[in-house]
């Protein structure tokens, strides 16, 4: 989620630029000792499937209806979007009651990790979805490019002006157009700890990088693998660069990065490669080592940190609040035997870094544009929020809706901080550099992983890489 309030950027310069971080409220508040909702074994991205079963009776009585929606019975709706497991199941309620409320039927359609193929195979074969979740503005931006997308109609317009900043209108809108809703919103920058091994190894939550590197070689002393990396999804590993990057570099550089208005051979580069290679660099601080590392996927990358109380695999693991969903698949209870602490601070401040998905319309039907005027509305985010492991930038939406502290504290925050945040800087590159499994970002700082001595090298790939993809 990065605001800003800056002209239409040029083509082949990554997505709209979020200006400003999350209020670091956010992440002060969140070591805390409230529990997090949620379940199953879940990532950011991935894949599954499945239709949009009957609601349960009553669920509308759980949630307001504050929109009104017209009458669809007898029409059909596909939606995709990248989520699988709990998150899947969750968001496959919400499309339930919007099933209940207008009487189309609904189906769900997983688009695995790569969205933008996925979705590029659909429209060459004359058959894309009514509705997309992507997960990168920058996808948003290319496909509103290559005129794939619809515009928003004039209901949908008007909730998202009702119940959204600028800065999370700006982001699903390209050339002055507004085509996306953010539905779903993730503060990036967090770390879950066992706090059974914190407990037996003396270790106490880590504020600076100094001091998460002198906590993991305590516990690696203590005979027990500090941090767990799921770097067999890139993706995370691009978090792992922008949380030391924002944290150390500041925002305008990141802002600079993230448009390529720098190249990734700049010397800010260097440092975090360098920063971060503290802690890749060596072996006995990675669960498994930097090959075990390297055949972990998330999901498990969370589970082995939580599963087996003090005798787990790990004892720390970063990514966003969304890894809540995975820690509930676990016997571990969150805010007891899992809690959770800011990304250490390289420079002066912890970094946050936020990343969403926007409700986008491929077919310019008045189900998908209800559809997307119904995410819009707090009540299709009330009902996600009653389930857990969800966060909304829907102001309007009640914090009474959200089941424990932690998210309430996460999502008030979020919806204070307005226009001021730092949206995922991967995202916001063209898919090709920064959203696509073995290319880009995602490949090479998987080498980067592989060899963490290879500072330079690293830096000259990125940079050949997002001069390619941002030309194009």
């Amino acid at each position: 989620m990065r605001t800003r309030t800056r002209p239409p950027l040029q083509p082949g310069r990554g997505a709209r630029m979020a200006r400003g971080a999350v209020a670091l409220a956010a992440a002060g508040a969140l070591s805390l000792t409230a529990g997090c909702g949620g379940g199953g074994d879940s990532g950011d991205k991935g894949k599954g499937g499945g239709k949009s079963s009957a609601p349960a009776p009553g669920t509308s009585d759980l949630i307001p209806h504050s929109v009104t929606l017209p009458k669809l019975d007898g029409q059909k709706l596909k939606v995709t979007a990248v989520w699988t497991g709990a998150e899947q199941k969750s968001f496959t309620k919400v499309l339930d009651e919007f099933s209940r409320r207008t009487g189309a039927e609904v189906s769900f359609v997983p688009s695995g990790d790569d969205m933008a193929s996925f979705v590029g195979s659909k429209v060459a074969g004359g058959d894309p979805p009514d509705v997309a979740m992507l997960p990168q503005p920058g996808v948003l931006r290319e496909f509103a490019q290559k005129g794939w997308l619809k515009p928003l109609g004039g209901d949908a317009t008007a909730q998202l002006e009702k119940n959204f900043a600028k800065g999370w209108r700006d982001l699903g809108a390209h050339e002055g157009k507004q085509y996306g809703v953010y539905f779903k919103a993730t503060n990036k920058s967090l770390v879950w700890y066992n706090t059974k091994i914190f407990t037996a190894a003396g270790a106490k939550e880590p504020r600076t990088w100094q001091e998460f590197l002198s906590t993991a070689q305590a516990i690696a002393d203590f005979g027990v693998a500090p941090v767990s990396v799921g770097g067999a999804d890139g993706w995370t590993l691009t978090d792992w660069f922008e949380n030391v990057y924002l944290s150390q570099a500041g925002k305008d550089k990141y802002d600079q990065l993230a448009q390529h208005k720098i190249p990734w051979t700049d010397a800010s580069v260097k440092d975090a490669l360098t920063t971060l290679g503290q802690l890749f660099g060596k072996k006995e601080l990675l669960a498994g080592g930097n090959d075990g590392a390297l055949q972990t996927q998330f999901p498990a990358s969370v589970t082995q940190t939580f599963t087996g109380g003090e005798k787990a695999k790990a004892a720390m693991v970063f990514e966003g609040d969304f890894a809540a969903a995975n820690i509930a698949g676990t016997k571990a209870a969150i805010g007891t035997d899992a809690k959770v602490f800011p990304f250490p601070a390289v420079g002066g401040r912890s970094p946050v870094v936020t990343g969403g998905d926007v409700g986008v319309a491929l077919k310019d039907s008045q189900a998908s544009q209800a559809l997307l005027t119904f995410l819009a509305s707090p009540d299709a985010a009330a009902v996600w929020a009653h389930e857990g492991g969800f966060v909304s930038p829907n102001k309007n939406l009640a914090l009474t809706a959200y089941p424990d502290d932690v998210l309430r504290s996460i999502a008030k925050a979020l919806v204070a901080a307005g226009d001021d945040f730092r949206f995922d800087m991967s995202d916001q590159a063209p898919a090709v550099f920064g959203g696509k499994p073995g290319q880009g970002e995602w490949k090479q700082l998987q080498d980067f992983l592989r060899n963490p001595s290879d500072v330079e090298g690293t830096q000259q790939r990125l940079e050949a890489d997002a001069a390619k993809a941002y030309k194009s």
